[in-house]
């Protein structure tokens, strides 16, 4: 088993070599499907039907994005959390699912990547829906770790015999440093994710926006000060700065 990590259009894509079979470990940017066809077929000389398996570790645009094009292209299929209907259901998800492309874009504008388009289905449409420590279809080697917080659906893929998990946006490194990321909608079940993370000692940590580390290098005690007490979503970030503005405009009148 090898691990390739390829940059993607705003995040890690980390593919995983088998002499037979290759997996996703996420489902990457809809900008990112060129990339992956190219790196199989181009750097690793494989056609592109040996790409088996595509994890999906949550629904926003840089983990879900190419899932459906890449099975398309494939044949491969789609594996993702059994966490209960759509997250992007309703009016609310509507408006959720566009927010999150335009923070994909900011986060490209702040990479100085070029505007690339985004655009994917807010419904996914998988083949296999995972339990937590239930092994990977036809990667028995790898186990899927309920990780919710970011949002209700997030998975975790450890790899028993090496001891090494991706972990996609449980934690971000911002300024050099590891925090939690934006949005955080369930903070109880973020803090009992990381302390499942803390409590498994893998020896290596995967991220989807930062280079691996060991475990070791990691502050965790740091991070768990770190964790939200009340959601901190996208609606709650724009009712704050509107009360920030708001009462900057009152100061500025008394």
């Amino acid at each position: 088993m090898h691990i390739h990590t390829i940059e993607g259009y705003i995040q890690n894509i980390y593919l995983v070599e088998y002499p037979d079979k290759l997996m996703l470990l996420d489902g990457c940017c809809r900008a990112d499907v060129d990339t992956v066809f190219n790196y199989i077929t181009e750097q690793l000389n494989r056609p592109l039907t040996d790409l088996k398996l595509i994890v999906v570790t949550h629904m926003h645009p840089d983990h879900a994005g190419g899932a459906h094009a890449l099975r398309k292209l494939s044949g491969a299929k789609i594996a993702t959390s059994n966490a209960p209907g759509q997250w992007y259901k309703g009016l609310d998800g509507i408006l959720m699912h566009l927010t999150d492309i335009a923070l994909a874009w900011w986060v490209a504008g702040r990479l100085n990547k070029e505007r690339r388009n985004l655009w994917y289905s807010r419904y996914l449409d998988a083949d296999y829906y995972l339990a937590t420590d239930s092994t990977l279809p036809d990667f028995d080697d790898w186990q899927a770790l309920h990780t919710p917080g970011h949002t209700d659906r997030d998975i975790s893929l450890y790899h028993i015999p090496t001891e090494r998990i991706y972990i996609a946006d449980l934690l971000v490194k911002v300024k050099g440093q590891l925090m939690p990321p934006f949005p955080v909608f369930y903070p109880k079940l973020y803090l009992n994710s990381l302390l499942m993370l803390k409590a498994l000692k893998p020896q290596r940590i995967m991220f989807a926006h930062s280079n691996e580390m060991h475990i070791d290098d990691i502050d965790f005690e740091h991070i768990l000060a770190l964790v939200p007490k009340k959601p901190m979503t996208h609606w709650r970030s724009v009712k704050a700065k509107a009360r920030q503005a708001l009462n900057l405009k009152r100061f500025s009148q008394s």
